[in-house]
């Protein structure tokens, strides 16, 4: 057995902005010399549209652009990516401007010209507090993915796991909303500290108030000593509550003064324990329906819902099932030392099936004809006695296969060119016109295939 080789470290990625281009070459040089990876752009518009490919850890703008300003393009930024830092560049009579901006969030400001220590000092610090790290994509390795509609959630996870923001997280089940919020928990400066995962539904009332606030002796039947609850267990850390959707109505209440207090009471306690715990939630609900139908407080949901990210079904990154179907293979010979495939035909059947159980269930049926198969080829017949029976036995009609086989091409050729739509026309032989019909026909965004050149 070989030694496996170290993670390579990743480079800090740096977006510069700036209209004069003398100083935005000398920015990419110095900034390239201390070896970090730069993307430089000359307006605020083209600075958007890159963040979405380049997913940088860093922002330097300057303040005064034509059309989108530093300001402009810092409050999109915000929007956008919450908790990407964002450094200014201005000129000396600009500098009650660049006040302005650091009042409004953006991480601090430097005059021209630049002095190249201070450059450096300053990003390094910037960097430091959004938590960068250079371990390559640990933080992201249990999440399986070729998709550049998942890059764009994983891309948002990024962002926002250098600060301390609440994130809400929701989709159906099964998608891998806490492997998200284990990435994000991972990407952070809380990395170190516990993580801790608490569900919401079927579980009693009483017992799930225990489970997060704790208790004090004697309070339940049979306990002779107190009990942390998982705020204190999490101390330091994260806490994700799962379908939070499914919290009792009087526990929103005690969640709600938690987040106010920054401190919990155990249940038959009446002393305040202070806690420092990120809190990420997630959710297969829908919220706004469950505000509307009075079965969730609209204050605690807005006190949740800082940052949203919702993780897209099976069906919406359906490119991605090979590569998960080895995945889970290649887990299942680890752990069992039997190494085992699937015939073609059955992982194009695995492929264009219906997933409403989404990750999860392809894993379930994965390990299901891994262990029933008898030879090291996993026969078509097995996957459909699987289908059958969480599917109904429902094979996909002629239409429907055809329109899966246009959708796949359409992403094949999309992922291809970045999603130049002028591109992908010409290599599939079709007017743009026709094109941009069979993209609206078949719900797909160019903008969600655009990705960097190289990784």
């Amino acid at each position: 057995m070989t030694a496996a080789l170290p993670a390579q470290k990743r480079k800090a990625r740096i977006l510069v902005v700036d209209d004069d281009p003398g100083l935005l070459r000398l920015l990419t040089i110095r900034l390239r010399a201390e070896n970090y990876e730069v993307e430089a752009v000359d307006s605020g518009a083209l600075a958007l549209t890159t963040a979405s490919r380049f997913r940088p850890d860093l922002v330097i703008t300057d303040l005064r652009m034509d059309e989108m300003d530093g300001i402009g393009l810092l409050r999109e930024i915000q929007t956008r990516y919450p908790g990407l830092k964002v450094i200014m560049l201005t000129a000396h009579g600009t500098i009650p401007d660049a006040v302005q901006a650091t009042q409004m969030g953006a991480f601090g400001f430097l005059t021209k010209p630049i002095d190249k220590q201070e450059l450096l000092d300053q990003v390094q610090r910037a960097l430091r507090i959004s938590g960068f790290s250079d371990s390559g994509e640990d933080w992201r390795s249990e999440i399986i993915t070729r998709s550049s509609v998942m890059e764009e959630r994983l891309a948002q996870a990024h962002m926002v796991a250098g600060t301390d923001a609440r994130v809400l997280i929701t989709g159906e089940s099964g998608t891998g909303k806490e492997l998200l919020a284990r990435a994000i928990h991972k990407g952070s400066p809380r990395r170190h500290k516990p993580f801790i995962s608490i569900s919401c539904d079927d579980t009693a009332e009483e017992l799930l108030e225990s489970e997060l606030f704790g208790h004090a002796t004697g309070v339940l039947p049979g306990s002779a000593q107190a009990q942390s609850g998982a705020f204190q267990a999490a101390e330091g850390g994260t806490l994700l509550l799962d379908e939070i959707g499914d919290m009792p109505l009087r526990l929103q209440a005690k969640l709600l003064r938690v987040l106010q207090d920054n401190a919990i009471r155990p249940v038959g306690s009446t002393e305040n324990i202070p806690v420092n715990v990120r809190l990420i939630t997630a959710t297969r609900r829908d919220l706004r329906t469950l505000l509307a139908q009075g079965a969730f407080r609209e204050d605690l949901f807005y006190r949740l819902n800082v940052v949203h990210i919702e993780m897209p079904s099976l069906a919406r990154h359906r490119e991605d099932i090979p590569l998960l179907v080895g995945h889970f293979l290649a887990a299942l010979a680890t752990e069992t030392g039997v190494r085992k495939i699937y015939a073609p035909e059955a992982l194009e059947l695995l492929a264009t099936a219906d997933w409403p159980g989404n990750i999860r269930q392809l894993s379930n049926v994965v390990r299901q004809n891994f262990a029933m198969s008898q030879t090291p080829i996993i026969p078509v017949e097995l996957v459909q006695q699987s289908l059958g029976s969480s599917s109904g036995g429902r094979l996909p009609s002629f239409d429907e296969a055809r329109d899966e086989f246009t959708r796949s091409y359409l992403s094949q050729i999309l992922q291809i060119t970045g999603g130049n739509v002028s591109q992908a026309a010409r290599l599939a032989k079709r007017n743009r016109t026709d094109f941009y019909k069979l993209l609206n026909r078949h719900q797909l965004l160019p903008d969600d295939f655009k990705h960097r050149s190289q990784e």
